[in-house]
């Protein structure tokens, strides 16, 4: 083996470059290798599926063509089937549909009149300005589903007989129109058939009461107050019962009115829907004395929503809402923190003098509420 030292010069390494001779291509007809014929057998298999037919293909036309057709026709069945609905409204309205026809999404704020001198029922106390009582209650939840916040509902008191004009006035006297009356507004054929009053379905049930100052003989009828005055509100349901008694009618505008008259001695007595009349029971528990009448006639509370027909249907939605969903207990907190809690203060009210006899104000339970018609998908459910 050649070596070097530091002595030596350095030794030069020749590089060989060794080369193959190329490699013969199997000639045709001779015996082909396994490589081969593996590479014939792949080219094969790419030839045979650009010429064959796939098994499916031959089955259902020559290609996919039919199968995305058949997926655009159904795309186009259900485009025009949606326009169609949208157009022509076939069907029950959606509630998006109710929600454009009453035109809610364009109020910036929801006006509503309601009473303002019915303890229980609907009170604006002078000195703080707060709304209180059950059509206060009602009136913030059908506002909640409607999408408005407590800040944004509007409260305006209202006459009764200004209910069917659907006009109030605010704090300076001022007339102003309202979107809905909630205002103990019984619901009547009579009233229906005013041009600019359409109902809900009924929010309460009560009953035609009467009270009296501290004092007087027993009550059983309206007959006992045959010829004397008896005090009662402008357009209310009461009147008729009480003038078929014989009483003598005087009206008034505001319940409030009416009580000042007892008061001072100018009426006998008051008579209304029990409900109105058991919250200034509750507030002069020594005052007065309030009778229970047995009348067969149901005082059925609705909300009037004028001429507004899709409002309507809003509102009836709240209220199938409240009643179906055993996880909506708003209408029964507002019974219980308003209506409820004067009941056990009617010592008097029943058909005797016994004050241990207790009549509620209103029937406890809310009145039933048909479901609306509305157009839903199948996992909708107007009840959430």
């Amino acid at each position: 083996m050649p070596t070097r030292d530091d002595e030596q010069e350095p030794i030069r390494v020749r590089k060989v470059v060794l080369r193959r001779p190329p490699r013969q291509r199997v000639a045709s007809g001779l015996p082909a290798t396994a490589r081969v014929r593996r590479g014939r057998r792949a080219l094969e298999g790419l030839q045979r599926s650009f010429t064959r037919r796939e098994l499916t293909a031959r089955e259902f036309g020559a290609s996919l063509a039919p199968w995305r057709l058949a997926a655009i026709g159904v795309v186009l069945v259900l485009v025009l089937g949606f326009s169609w609905v949208r157009l022509f409204h076939v069907g029950a309205p959606s509630v998006e549909d109710l929600r454009r026809a009453a035109g809610v999404d364009e109020w910036l704020t929801l006006p509503i009149g309601v009473k303002d001198d019915q303890p229980g029922v609907a009170y604006r106390d002078p000195g703080t300005g707060v709304w209180s009582g059950f059509d206060i209650d009602i009136a913030y939840m059908i506002a909640e589903d409607l999408g408005f916040r407590r800040q944004e509902v509007q409260f305006y008191g209202i006459e009764s007989e200004d209910r069917a004009r659907m006009e109030a006035v605010d704090l300076k006297n001022e007339p102003v129109p309202v979107k809905m009356v909630i205002a103990s507004y019984s619901i009547t054929k009579e009233r229906e058939d005013m041009p600019n009053v359409m109902f809900s379905d009924s929010y309460l049930h009560t009953e035609q009461s009467v009270i009296t100052l501290h004092g007087h003989r027993k009550v059983a009828s309206l007959e006992e107050f045959r010829g004397q005055k008896v005090c009662t509100l402008s357009a209310s349901t009461s009147a008729s019962q009480a003038e078929k008694a014989g009483a003598t009618l005087v009206r008034r505008n505001r319940v409030s009115e009416c009580f000042a008259l007892l008061d001072n001695g100018t009426v006998d007595a008051i008579t209304t829907d029990a409900a109105i009349l058991g919250g200034f029971k509750a507030l002069n528990q020594a005052k007065y004395d309030h009778w229970d009448l047995g009348l067969d006639v149901t005082e059925a509370w609705g909300v009037s929503v004028g001429a507004n027909e899709a409002l309507k249907d809003l509102v009836n939605i709240t209220l199938y809402r409240s009643y179906a969903d055993p996880g909506d207990s708003r209408w029964e907190e507002a019974y219980a923190d308003t209506i409820a809690e004067e009941a056990p203060l009617q010592r008097n009210i029943g058909t005797g003098a016994d004050t241990s006899t207790i009549t509620p104000l209103a029937l406890t339970e809310q009145p039933f509420t048909p479901r609306p018609k509305v157009r839903e998908l199948p996992w909708e459910d107007p009840t959430r």
